[in-house]
């Protein structure tokens, strides 16, 4: 029987599935229930920093108008601020204790951020708390037209550099493929500190009715056929960089767990396949890679992980060419 053993920033695993931040990951329940179905490692549910922003406005406006506020400096302004935030990261922290306390694999805390303002502290209480990593997920929607590429990646790039100063443990960095140089991106991150780096956040998108004419939500999970950005671009970086790389976005059976894992992965998030099918699922895509690796001759991941990455691959250009004109002339 093949060994499914791996490490991801630093830890060894038990295998490379690790559930991805979500909804599944937000209470202690679902969390347990996710590492006795076999979970490689758990990151959990994101704490978001706009929520909490927009959460301490509405508590501000609302005080306002409710005559608690007598003039814009009012203690009442740090009361809401402080008590917001006291609520919000305090109960993310007594989950990851409760956490750590019940399951024995691999707790990443996941923070949504976008700045740097006010995660530097909270970084350390994570730590403190008895997360074993941090993945840091971030996008700046580029909706200031005044900035440029490099000031959008720059952020990315201080959000980082500011938490590792004041942290110990791992942290990995979950990107969007939005970059208009994503392999320099990718390369960067690992010179600012980042123990890894997840492909690809995947987003709420608008869609439109045209029945009620309005804007409404599009598929909020994934699809099978959403893989191939994140194959390219794990083949493209694997063994150009040391830091791990976890595969995510698209991943719903164990042939996309095994094809990641060819490309160069160290581990591949799943979500939207274990909302779908439930956390016995885990098992299912567990052995098919198990059996998968016994019918090929392989004891370890080791053995065979990278091998069609692009450093690795005897058709390189494959993952370089887009070849539209090429792709679409061969459909009969």
């Amino acid at each position: 029987m093949a060994e499914l053993n791996t490490k991801y920033l630093g830890f060894s695993l038990s295998n490379p599935i690790v559930v991805g931040s979500s909804g599944l990951t937000g209470s202690v329940k679902e969390i347990v229930e996710l590492a006795q179905n076999g979970a490689g490692a758990i990151v959990l549910k994101s704490i978001f920093e706009e929520q909490i922003m927009l959460e301490a406005d509405y508590r501000m406006k609302k005080a306002e108008e409710d005559g608690l506020l007598y003039t814009e400096y009012s203690e009442t302004l740090d009361y809401i601020d402080v008590h917001i935030k006291e609520k919000e990261l305090g109960g993310y922290l007594e989950m990851i204790r409760e956490v750590k306390n019940k399951i024995h694999i691999p707790v990443i805390a996941s923070i949504n951020a976008v700045s740097s303002l006010e995660w530097i502290s909270f970084a350390k209480q994570i730590e403190g708390a008895g997360a074993d990593a941090l993945e840091l997920n971030i996008f700046v929607m580029p909706f200031n037209f005044e900035k440029s590429c490099t000031d959008n990646e720059e952020t990315y790039y201080n959000v980082l550099k500011k938490i590792k100063s004041v942290v110990n443990i791992p942290v990995s960095v979950k990107i969007s493929p939005y970059f208009a140089n994503l392999g320099s991106v990718i390369l960067n991150l690992e010179k600012y500190g980042a123990d890894g780096v997840v492909m690809f956040n995947r987003f709420a998108s608008p869609d439109i009715d045209i029945n009620a004419i309005k804007v409404t939500s599009a598929e909020r999970l994934s699809h099978a056929n959403e893989m191939a950005n994140t194959l390219r671009w794990i083949a493209i970086m694997a063994n150009r960089v040391k830091m791990s790389l976890a595969a995510s976005t698209g991943i719903h059976d164990g042939e996309a767990v095994i094809k990641q894992l060819l490309a160069g992965a160290t581990v591949t998030q799943v979500t939207s396949a274990i909302y779908k099918h439930g956390p016995g699922y885990i098992s299912t895509m567990l052995n098919f890679v198990n059996d998968w690796m016994d019918d090929h001759g392989f004891n370890y991941i080791d053995q065979f992980r990278g091998r069609l990455s692009q450093a690795s691959s005897q058709n390189p250009e494959t993952f370089e060419r887009v070849q539209f004109m090429k792709y679409f002339s061969e459909i009969k």
